[in-house]
């Protein structure tokens, strides 16, 4: 009786963990319900300049694991696609201490999920302190 209780015991904790990993697979952005965003919600401005403010979008897009198809530094455009859509990621200068970030979907239809633009922007405001470093 033990021992089909240790079995029993042992298939139970087996089955528990692969139920674990196999949540781990879903992608995050697929469990946001899509509505429609207002085009204010997709518009922030940060303290700190446009340069900085290009780097952290960029490394934004990459922390969310969305793909990054283009990148024109200079003119400050980041086109990425994130759950099978396509935004612009636009950097301009507010004025010299402030730099605005403007994340639009590239077929103007702003019917998508609202945690792709707040997620961005939470983590340029998490990490809007952190300096710059040059990698040799």
């Amino acid at each position: 009786m033990e021992r089909i209780i240790a079995i029993i015991f042992t298939i139970i904790l087996f089955l528990g963990g692969a139920c674990v990993q196999a949540d781990e697979i879903f992608d995050m952005g697929a469990l946001v319900t899509t509505q429609n965003v207002n085009y204010q919600d997709c518009i922030k401005v940060f303290n700190t300049d446009n340069v900085h403010l290009m780097y952290l979008t960029v490394a934004a897009i990459n922390a969310n694991r969305f793909k990054i198809d283009e990148i024109q530094s200079r003119s400050g455009f980041v086109l990425f696609t994130a759950v099978g859509k396509q935004f612009l990621a636009s950097v301009s200068n507010v004025n010299t201490n402030q730099g605005m970030l403007r994340i639009t979907p590239i077929d103007d239809n702003y019917y998508f999920q609202p945690g792709i633009v707040a997620n961005i922007f939470k983590y340029i405001e998490i990490n809007l302190n952190t300096k710059l470093e040059t990698i040799n």
